[in-house]
């Protein structure tokens, strides 16, 4: 975890210049609610309106000027590919981003308007990596994962940096986790420090998707279907050789899965109370929060909204 820590801690000076530093506000109606002071991490204001600018952008600041000259490769579900499309035309490279066929029209749009090529391939997030590593291979591209790298890990990684820095008294923290990118670099900073030791880290699922936590009850990366859910931007499996799972592992506390209506709920409470638009991975986080039973006691709180991105006809059935 230390070296994790210097890694984070290097790619908070890398991308300054490049990402919002989110505001972390605190949430009156959440903690009438709830029983606690309660934190929102604005992850949902920032460019591109999902923390993925974070990994995205550390990652491709790593590479050479060579490297980044060929182009390169992506692949995602929608926000990590706007992402590396925001970053790449910041830096003036081309790009090509692979989305699955059920991949939400909002999000494919906005990777087509920040200047990359999309192209759709398979029916999950797995299927459109395997392909986009593949035509990565082929083409002499850096391939850009959306979470199976220690410099996407790192860049995620700075929001815990931030959080601590604005509440050094946290004590609960809820994260949404898809393939665990987010989640292992806030903890991994956190964690590696004397005071975040006792920071309780909850890991948030969909139970329509609960990949990383089915993977960490069996010891190892399971295979399984993901149903359709609101939270699209944390659905779909994980690649077998992630090192997210073993962060997963050693440094998520509990987990916790919500429902389809939990998470439509914390999407329509998140823009009544604080009128503001957030996508169902990020009300994953809220709706956890609401229903843990560990609520009610007091304690410094922080939640993070992942992102904004939600297709707009799939907020009309919500509101």
């Amino acid at each position: 975890m230390v070296a994790l820590k210097q890694a984070i801690l290097e790619a908070e000076q890398r991308i300054r210049p490049y990402v919002r530093r989110t505001p972390l506000d605190e949430s009156i109606a959440l903690s009438e609610m709830g029983g606690d002071r309660v934190f929102l991490k604005l992850e949902n204001l920032q460019y591109t309106g999902s923390f993925k600018l974070r990994g995205a952008t550390n990652k491709l600041l790593s590479l050479s000027p060579e490297t980044l000259a060929r182009g390169v490769v992506a692949a995602s579900s929608g926000n990590h590919g706007a992402a590396v499309a925001y970053a790449l035309r910041r830096l003036g490279v081309k790009g090509v981003v692979f989305v699955p066929e059920c991949a939400a029209a909002t999000k494919v749009e906005a990777i087509q308007r920040y200047g990359a090529e999309v192209r759709r391939w398979g029916m999950d997030s797995v299927e459109a990596e395997q392909q986009a590593r593949a035509f990565a291979a082929q083409s002499g591209r850096a391939y850009i994962s959306p979470y199976n790298d220690w410099e996407i890990v790192a860049g995620q990684g700075t929001i815990g940096l931030e959080v601590l820095e604005e509440l050094p008294d946290v004590e609960t923290l809820y994260v949404t986790v898809g393939g665990g990118g987010l989640i292992g670099g806030i903890a991994g900073y956190i964690k590696a420090l004397d005071a975040g030791r006792s920071v309780r880290i909850v890991g948030c699922l969909p139970a329509h998707s609960p990949v990383m936590y089915e993977s960490v009850r069996a010891g190892r990366i399971v295979q399984m279907e993901s149903l359709p859910t609101l939270s699209d931007g944390s659905a779909g499996g994980i690649e077998e050789d992630a090192i997210t799972f073993a962060l997963c592992q050693r440094l998520v506390d509990d987990w916790m899965l919500v429902t389809e209506a939990e998470i439509a709920d914390a999407v329509r409470l998140i823009a009544r109370t604080h009128h503001l638009m957030v996508e169902g991975a990020a009300g994953v986080a809220v709706a956890a929060y609401l229903k843990d039973a560990q609520r009610g006691r007091g304690r410094n709180v922080a939640i993070v909204l992942c992102g904004a991105n939600i297709d707009l006809d799939v907020l009309k059935t919500i509101l």
